[in-house]
C-alpha cells in the first residue's frame, strides 16, 4: 500500500511538472494591428515582414479588414517591434505611418490608399 502511495504521488508530480513546463513553453499572446494593405500582395508583404522577427509564431491578414492578428512570444518580440516592421515594408500599423521610402516601392496598386487611416 506505501509503494502504491508512493507510485502514485510521484506519478502525480511528474504530471504537474510536464504540465507546467508545456504551458510555460507555449507562452505567447495575440495581438490585432490595423494596417493599410488593400490586397493579397499586401498581405504577403506584412505577413513575410511579420514572420522575418523572432518570436512571431503566426500572422495572417484579413485584408477585406485590413487587421492582422498575430501570434506572438513575448518574450523576444513586443507590439512596437510588429508595427515598426509593418512600417518598414510600406504599410501603416495602427498609428504609426508607413515609412515614406518604403511606400514609395510599393507596387502602384499597393499605393492606392496606402496613406488612408
Amino acid at each position: 500500500m506505501k509503494t502504491m502511495n508512493l507510485f502514485l504521488a510521484v506519478l502525480f508530480t511528474l504530471i504537474s511538472v510536464s504540465g507546467y513546463s508545456q504551458g510555460k513553453s507555449k507562452g505567447t499572446e495575440t495581438i490585432q494591428i490595423k494596417t493599410s494593405a488593400i490586397c493579397d500582395m499586401c498581405k504577403e508583404r506584412i505577413e513575410v515582414a511579420l514572420y522575418a522577427l523572432k518570436g512571431v509564431k503566426n500572422a495572417n491578414l484579413e485584408v477585406s479588414s485590413k487587421i492582422v492578428t498575430v501570434k506572438y512570444k513575448p518574450t523576444d518580440v513586443t507590439p512596437e517591434q510588429m508595427r515598426k516592421a509593418i512600417t518598414l515594408a510600406g504599410y501603416n500599423a495602427d498609428d504609426m505611418p508607413a515609412d515614406a521610402a518604403a511606400y514609395d516601392k510599393l507596387p502602384h496598386c499597393c499605393q492606392k490608399g496606402g496613406q488612408e487611416d
